[in-house]
């Protein structure tokens, strides 16, 4: 009977976590027998071939180690500095180092490697991510023939932005070698066609390329979900509500606008302190009856542009204060640090308003997770980014541009004003297509079109985890 090996670059730890992959994906693999294989965390001079195998909160994990320079290369440089601002249309913050792409293919090639040495030739293999696009190739190139399929939960770049990404032929060549593609949403698909059907092969150095073939390829939209039921039910855990009664302490009749994100200049953090700062400047009303929680634990702060974003966010946090508040009343709480899925559902709960803001994103799981945890009989109400991947299932939020401020801060007084009757209508739409799109009919739906005839066959599957720490 075929196995599902799953491959990523994010694995769940110990403790808590804020979100994105490792979230989606520990429920899947929790009903699943099979082995998680990543990267140790370790850095050595000569990486052993052989895994090392731990258990991590039940499951089996094994772990090999990378060199410092490749892991810098393929993780901080290539992955984070090059395709991860590109991706997100930020070309101005991309850094461009050569060396850079080395590394990242000869992680790549390392872990191609290890999984050659576990797939038997039947095995259905499925890749996630940005910092493995090239796996396919390189296990083609070992020889492995399998199914295999590749999931980019980031959003997929414009052609311009395509262009500007050194090596971007060779990465849209890997993407070939898989049998099927798949998007979060319909506009990555329609960006990644207009490459496919209009790609435009470079005469750098007098040798024009060939134009990729990207017939045997399938492309697709796959709408990653949460699991909302779940989250639910976390909203009136004990811990969930322990969350509650704190914060009902802390607020007394304020109503609470909650963000929750990794702190990185894609989730247009500074613009979301902004059009607060814009609500309380022209709706003198709601001051004192408002409060601004922003959690934002720290993400990749080794990298120059991180460290900027959490500099400017501090200081207009402080400016907003400044301007503010008062003896008896602090307009805003700014924490960074990360919460368990409990205490986030109790927050989520309580927030009259959900503010998810992302300049540009594939999904963002907190907008399901927001949805989720929601009181049926008093739900709050959901301020989404137009230009995150939700957006397209959850019409029924408040859609804005999150770079108009003046807009920000009209839906947030729309959001507070909001009647009961219109947060229900609105709250039971979204609740619907959280349903609809949870985590579960995500994987299914992506598995059985990567390998139906297997998925038919077994219900039970045994999954093979391949991955390197976040």
């Amino acid at each position: 009977m075929s196995r599902i090996v799953v491959v990523s670059n994010r694995t769940p730890g110990k403790g808590p976590v804020a979100g994105g992959l490792a979230v989606a994906l520990r429920k899947v693999l929790s009903e699943r027998e099979g082995f998680w294989f990543g990267w140790s965390g370790k850095l050595t001079d000569q990486p052993s071939k052989e895994p090392r195998f731990e258990d991590i909160d039940g499951l089996k994990v094994a772990q090999v180690d990378l060199t410092r320079d490749d892991h810098h290369a393929y993780y901080a440089g290539f992955s984070n500095s090059i395709l991860w601002p590109s991706f997100h249309l930020r070309l101005d913050l991309a850094t461009i180092e050569s060396h850079w792409y080395e590394g990242y293919r000869r992680v790549n090639q390392q872990f191609a490697r290890a999984l050659l040495t576990l797939i038997r030739p039947d095995d259905i293999i499925w890749v996630h991510d940005y910092h493995l696009i090239p796996l396919a190739s390189e296990l083609r190139n070992l020889g492995a023939r399998n199914r295999i399929g590749f999931y980019l939960h980031i959003p997929f770049p414009t052609a311009d932005a395509l262009y500007a990404i050194p090596h971007h032929e060779e990465l849209m060549r890997d993407l070939s070698r898989y049998d099927l593609v798949g998007m979060q949403a319909k506009r990555d698909v329609a960006a990644f066609t207009e490459f496919a059907e209009h790609q435009m092969p470079s005469t750098f150095g007098g040798h024009r390329s060939e134009t990729i073939d990207f017939s045997r390829t399938e492309v697709d939209s796959f709408p990653i979900g949460s699991d909302p039921d779940a989250f639910a039910r976390l909203a009136v855990s004990p811990a969930g509500t322990k969350m509650i009664h704190r914060m009902k302490r802390s607020l007394g009749d304020q109503r609470l606008i909650l963000g929750v994100d990794r702190l990185d200049y894609s989730k247009g953090l500074p613009q979301r302190v902004e059009a607060y700062e814009k609500l309380l400047a022209n709706n003198a009303r709601l001051r004192r009856s408002v409060h601004l929680l922003q959690v934002a634990p720290p993400s990749r702060d080794s990298i120059k542009e991180y460290q900027e974003t959490s500099d400017t966010l501090d200081a207009m946090c402080g400016r907003v204060m400044g301007h503010f508040a008062e003896p008896d009343w602090q307009p805003l709480t700014y924490v960074k640090r990360a919460y368990g899925q409990p205490s986030l559902a109790g927050l989520y709960r309580l927030a009259r308003v959900g503010l998810v803001t992302p300049l540009r994103d594939g999904m963002n799981l907190v907008a399901h997770e927001y949805v989720g945890s929601q009181d049926p009989a008093d739900p709050g109400v959901l301020v989404l980014s137009r230009f995150a991947g939700a957006a397209e299932i959850f019409p029924e939020a408040l859609l804005v541009n999150p770079f108009d401020t003046d807009e920000t801060a009209e839906a947030l007084r729309i959001a507070l004003d909001m009647p009961l009757d219109e947060r229900l209508d609105r709250w039971q739409a979204l609740m619907q297509a959280a349903r609809a799109h949870n985590v579960d009919n995500w994987a299914i739906s992506f598995l059985d079109r990567l390998a139906p005839d297997t998925m038919q066959k077994s219900s039970s599957r045994d999954i093979l985890y391949l991955a390197s720490v976040a």
